[in-house]
């Protein structure tokens, strides 16, 4: 049996995991700087609110990476100043050459979101994706994104693990594992070896200690809600999408990255695109949030 991590161990993962992974970050996730990722930025925030997206003046954005929600925010107008902000080093580096190709300016700091830098009531917007499940202490965390916002600010994250979404995801991912040997023989793709795609063998090793929590919308809703937040929503996303995506992901990461061909590497893409379309006109806000690979949550700090 695992020891249990502690919260400062889970930091340290968390810092030296991505830290080697931001490298090829970009890459492992098929990240796109055009109008298609700014066209998936921007849904992702409208679906979170549940309407249109306002202009906000000053962001922060928790855990940025590589910068993918703030640098397409900014590109779009949506946000007038941004701040990126990452336990990672490494990630931050990745976003700053990020922001200087694509000629957009902002402000990066290194740091945990449990203890944030910055005074009281300095921004309009907190935000993160796909960070919330790495931060050991949320209670703390989510104090200091309240005591962060302006009165009226908001606070929006997406890409959130939902427990039994993830669930329901082992289904497509072992599936794809079974099938991964006929793939790779019909590509004809050599066998990955450990940490291809995430920096390394033993970047590989931490992967399965970064994430530590997987949410039930109503534990989420109790946290924000407790940290003094009003108007709180969980919604989900993406399911038909995800399964795809996920089934193609397990099949990815048994071959080796150079041997996987450009028309898979479409394919992919462009189905899971059109499965997303299908999950926003048909599930999406018919179906609980619960069963939902992905949950979106948004509130407001009151006036």
């Amino acid at each position: 049996m695992a020891t249990a991590k502690t919260a400062d161990e889970i930091r340290d993962i968390n810092t030296r995991y991505h830290t080697g992974a931001a490298s090829a970050y970009d890459a492992k996730w098929g990240i796109d700087w055009g109008l298609i990722g700014r066209n998936q930025v921007l849904t992702k925030l409208e679906k979170a609110l549940g309407g249109p997206l306002p202009h906000f003046g000053r962001s922060l954005e928790i855990g940025a990476g590589t910068g993918y929600f703030s640098l397409h925010m900014l590109m779009a107008g949506a946000i007038d100043e941004a701040t990126c902000t990452d336990i990672s080093a490494g990630m931050i580096e990745a976003l700053e050459g990020n922001a200087e190709q694509l000629g957009v300016d902002l402000a990066t700091q290194v740091c945990d979101a449990e203890a944030l830098p910055f005074e009281d009531q300095s921004f309009d917007l907190v935000l993160g994706h796909a960070v919330l499940h790495h931060i050991p202490d949320l209670a703390q965390a989510f104090a200091e994104f309240f005591r962060v916002l302006k009165p009226g600010g908001v606070l929006i994250f997406a890409g959130e693990p939902s427990r039994e979404g993830d669930r329901i995801a082992q289904l497509p991912k072992r599936a794809g594992l079974a099938m991964a040997p006929l793939w790779r023989a019909a590509l004809g793709a050599a066998r990955s070896t450990a940490g291809d795609s995430d920096g390394g063998a033993h970047n590989h090793d931490l992967e399965q200690h970064v994430d530590v929590h997987a949410f039930v919308p109503s534990e989420l809703e109790a946290i924000t809600s407790s940290a003094g937040f009003s108007d709180v929503a969980v919604r989900g996303e993406e399911l038909l999408a995800n399964w795809f995506g996920w089934t193609n992901r397990a099949l990815e990461a048994t071959a080796a990255p150079e041997d996987v061909p450009m028309f898979w590497r479409q394919y992919a893409f462009r189905g899971y695109i059109a499965l997303q379309k299908v999950d926003r006109s048909l599930l999406e806000g018919r179906l609980p949030a619960t069963i939902f690979y992905n949950l979106l949550l948004s509130a407001r700090r009151p006036d």
